[in-house]
């Protein structure tokens, strides 16, 4: 990474919160549940599936995730009635986890029992190493009282191999990402071709062991990878799914599309866009640059 790059990433807290959010429209549905609806209509007529999330996480007030919790409920009967190719992805953070970690687990009961009710899947999301445990226990636990749950595997944790090793046995439904959230050497890999080679070592160790694995990627090499992976293991389209950031590279998802794989794309709405497009702006520099020029006026 240049040094630019560095001070593009590294600064954006302090930039103003509308420069912030002229660049990030691209990366979240809107404020509102209609807003991420039509979303997923569009995408649905291009061939993509949706997975949606309320933005949130790190509540501190049982309120607050009660009202995530509530929301949800409601998407799910949205998503139904409009008969939308949607599942969705929730954090546990935003549920509670930090307040009281068995309230949380009964969230996720609450919203995983609807969601089968009327045959959709919840997605537990993977939040920073100090929620990892917690991630993992809840859901097993969720997992035994209902089974339309998966859970989400960071490609750059050291520990995600031996993860992926006590899971297989549940033959689980797994998306599996880089990993964005900054983390110390001592837990996390550094280095890009580092990264790389584990999740293609974790995506193979997933695909070889009977698990459902959502290929979550922008990086060409590693849709590449995947692709090679399921044409040697024979893997029917239904056996995986590759997946993508709203707003990140259409022409890759169009690829993908045409190559005759199922893709998913991550469908953010709620009015805490802020912090969550921050995340994506760190996580591409390239896009962070447009924040600069926003701010300069070139």
């Amino acid at each position: 990474m240049s040094l630019f790059d560095k001070l593009v990433r590294y600064g954006l807290p302090m930039t103003p919160k509308f420069i912030v959010g002229r660049v990030a429209r691209r990366y979240v549905a809107g404020e509102t549940m209609d807003d991420a609806v039509a979303v997923i209509r569009t995408l649905n007529a291009q061939g993509a599936m949706a997975t949606v999330d309320v933005l949130g996480e790190e509540v501190d007030q049982r309120a607050k995730a009660e009202a995530a919790v509530a929301e949800y409920l409601r998407l799910i009967d949205e998503i139904d009635r409009q008969k939308l190719d949607a599942n969705i992805s929730i954090k546990l953070t935003l549920l509670g986890l930090k307040i009281d970690r068995q309230e949380c687990a009964e969230h996720v009961a609450t919203i995983a029992g609807h969601a089968a009710r009327v045959g959709n899947f919840v997605r537990i999301d993977m939040e920073d190493s100090s929620c990892t445990d917690a991630t993992l226990a809840v859901y097993r636990d969720a997992l035994k009282r209902s089974g339309n749950l998966g859970i989400v595997l960071q490609a750059y944790m050291r520990r995600t191999i031996s993860d992926i090793r006590g899971l297989l046995e549940l033959s689980p439904n797994v998306r599996l990402c880089k990993g964005i959230y900054r983390e110390p050497r001592a837990v996390a890999w550094q280095e890009f071709d580092t990264v790389r080679a584990n999740f293609i070592y974790a995506m193979e160790t997933l695909l070889g062991g009977g698990a459902y694995v959502g290929i979550a990627t922008h990086d060409p090499h590693l849709v590449w990878a995947g692709m090679r992976t399921v044409d040697r293991l024979g893997l029917e389209p239904q056996r995986y799914e590759f997946q993508m950031l709203l707003g990140v590279d259409p022409e890759l998802r169009r690829i993908i599309l045409e190559g005759g794989h199922r893709l998913r794309v991550y469908v953010p709405y709620g009015r805490d866009w802020y912090p969550y497009s921050v995340r994506r702006l760190r996580e591409n520099p390239t896009v962070a640059r447009h924040v600069v020029r926003s701010m300069i006026g070139l």
